[in-house]
């Protein structure tokens, strides 16, 4: 079975292009405070050429209802991202999926897990790895997308250790800071389809 790949953070057309041309299964827009941060007019133009089996995901974080309004009545996003917590006081239509995210360390790791869930460190797209045999020890409770501090060069070793159905890269395909870089996005997915091989 193919790993599930989200390349998120993205806030240009040849970024989006690249990461669909080479295989991601989703894209990531960020609407919370960071570097990456993008408007949902400019998420909604640039999603405008993804095709319909890609995911378009609003990554959130700790959004009040009216935020999340906003971004979903714009962008129409297909997924929400958000802590696992944000999800009790937000309103989420029916036809947008969740992917809660489950924090390190956090109280909700021991917790009854969703179908489908992110399992990353406390910080988001500041490139901190999580212990992957910590994560192991969860995947199995559902479809674990691993993210945090992974990269072209340690991405396979993360999905033998982690178990993990899928992976989520932000800051590990940037040139610089909130920089993405097509040759970095086309390395990681190709990294990761290599490791599919090795399982």
């Amino acid at each position: 079975m193919s790993m599930f790949v989200k390349i998120c953070g993205l806030r240009d057309a040849e970024c989006v292009a690249a990461a669909v041309d080479a295989g991601a299964d989703a894209i990531g827009f960020v609407f919370a405070d960071s570097v990456r941060k993008i408007s949902a007019c400019d998420a909604r133009d640039l999603s405008s050429a993804i095709p319909t089996g890609v995911k378009r995901v609003a990554v959130m974080r700790h959004p009040s209802n009216d935020e999340w309004q906003a971004v979903c009545t714009v962008f129409e996003p297909d997924v929400l991202q958000t802590d696992i917590e944000d999800l009790e006081q937000l309103s989420v239509p029916r036809h947008v999926s969740t992917w809660p995210v489950v924090r390190e360390g956090s109280d909700a790791a021991n917790d009854a897990l969703p179908e489908i869930f992110v399992y990353e460190g406390l910080a988001s797209g500041a490139g901190e790895t999580v212990d992957w045999s910590r994560a192991a020890s969860i995947a199995d409770r559902g479809r674990m997308i691993l993210a945090g501090g992974l990269v072209a060069a340690n991405v396979g070793a993360a999905i033998r250790t982690s178990r993990a159905w899928g992976v989520d890269v932000s800051s590990g395909v940037e040139s610089s800071r909130g920089e993405k870089d097509v040759d970095l996005i086309r390395s990681f997915i190709g990294a990761v389809r290599a490791a599919e091989n090795d399982r």
